[in-house]
């Protein structure tokens, strides 16, 4: 069988969680293939809310195998906390989850060490989360990390505190207040909590699991304008969110994988720093955030709106492959008179419809208008009730990427999903 890819083709935030449950009543099995805590996967079902940062988000459906891959990196304290929080909705996440051996840890001073390079930088910051995640993923490159199969170890505690101290050493570089002990008793008592899961070699289970015929969803994180080579750098996350990155955090062949499921929202946004070409910076930027309800899932900071950006989108389509697009968030455009697409660039005076490699470049956008539907959609469940304004606006999407729309999303819940 194939290993189906789902993931975000903007700058995150697209609204992969729910698309991964609602999918994950076809799939057996569900992985996360890369990223950490700074994921926020929202979903919403049967009058229930919960955000998941850490576990795949095929944990509620009852048949399902739930992996942590290899790629991702996983801070013991919020899975703990995570998990708990499933457990008390009635769901035995230790029956339905296995997490790799392979995946690295995020320690207490990863994130002081987050925070202390973000504070550095002054009004060049990232716009990090301080979730600890590149720190983890400098170790994991440097080969000094700490993995989820060393807690397993007689001599962990040691191999704990040679890192910590690896860190408060780098740490004195920076002129940043910070208590060395911070978090660690929780840290380890979590780190007990882990033990208790099944921690497995992943990469044999996944093509194992391929071998008999299960067909199996990867779920990734962040979006591919935020990929560590192919996002707007340096204003990237640190891992690779492209459909390679399944390959790499789940130890599969590129060979077995079958359909790429390619998320964005019917608008764009972004958390943090960085370029934003069709950002809106008036009253039409701030009916999209509150229509949308546009804050962070792990930050609750504010994001940043714009109209849908084409040659952005176009670009992460070429760049994993998509086979499948999925529209989310088409509801939060029912009330504009005009629906404004990004079709190309104006770039040092001349148009362009490719991304610029230097993400300081001045970019203006040009933009198609559309007829807005001026219809509430939440309320739609098949497709023949679409607005024609509305269905124009998706044809034009189609024929401008050449990939067929799917799936369309008209609100947060499962059943306000249209199957195209």
């Amino acid at each position: 069988m194939t290993l189906d890819v789902v993931l975000g083709l903007q700058w995150g935030d697209e609204g992969k969680g729910k698309i991964v449950d609602v999918l994950a009543e076809k799939y057996p099995v569900i992985a996360r293939f890369q990223g950490g805590p700074n994921a926020g996967h929202s979903l919403h079902f049967e009058g229930n809310k919960i955000v998941l940062h850490t576990v795949p988000s095929g944990v509620f459906r009852p048949n399902a195998t739930n992996i942590i891959g290899n790629g991702v990196v996983l801070d013991p304290i919020i899975f703990k906390g995570e998990c708990e929080a499933i457990i008390k909705m009635g769901v035995p996440v230790r029956e339905r989850l296995v997490i790799s051996k392979k995946a690295h840890l995020i320690l207490p001073t990863h994130r002081i060490i987050d925070a202390a390079q973000e504070a550095a930088k002054g009004a060049s910051k990232i716009g990090s989360t301080l979730k600890g995640i590149t720190p983890t993923y400098v170790d994991k490159i440097g080969r000094a990390g700490l993995r989820v199969g060393d807690i397993l170890a007689t001599d962990f505690v040691s191999r704990y505190n040679t890192l910590k101290e690896q860190h408060i050493g780098y740490l004195r570089q920076f002129d940043f207040e910070y208590d060395p002990m911070q978090n660690e008793k929780e840290w380890l008592e979590a780190v007990e909590y882990l033990r208790s899961f099944k921690i497995v070699e992943s990469e044999y289970m996944v093509n194992e699991l391929l071998d008999s015929g299960k067909q199996v969803l990867a779920e990734g994180a962040q979006g591919l304008m935020l990929d560590i080579d192919f996002g707007s750098y340096p204003f990237v996350t640190s891992s690779s969110t492209a459909c390679a990155g399944a390959s790499i955090g789940l130890g599969v062949s590129p060979k077995r994988v079958g359909k790429v499921f390619g998320i964005f929202k019917a608008y764009c946004t972004r958390v943090g720093s960085g370029p934003f070409p069709t950002e809106i910076f008036d009253e039409t930027g701030e009916e999209l955030r509150s229509r949308g309800f546009e804050f962070g899932a792990t930050t609750g900071r504010p994001r940043r709106t714009g109209w849908l950006d084409l040659v952005a989108l176009k670009y992460a389509i070429m760049i994993n492959g998509v086979t499948d697009l999925i529209m989310m968030k088409s509801d939060v455009l029912d009330t504009f008179d005009r629906v404004k697409v990004a079709t190309s660039y104006i770039i040092d005076g001349k148009k362009s419809s490719q991304v610029p490699y230097d993400s300081s470049s001045e970019v203006t956008p040009v933009y198609r208008e559309f007829p807005g539907w001026k219809r509430d959609l939440t309320g739609v469940r098949q497709e023949g009730e679409l607005p024609e304004e509305f269905l124009s606006y998706v044809k034009f999407i189609e024929q401008e990427t050449g990939v067929p729309i799917k799936i369309i999303s008209i609100g947060p819940d499962r059943d306000q999903t249209i199957i195209r």
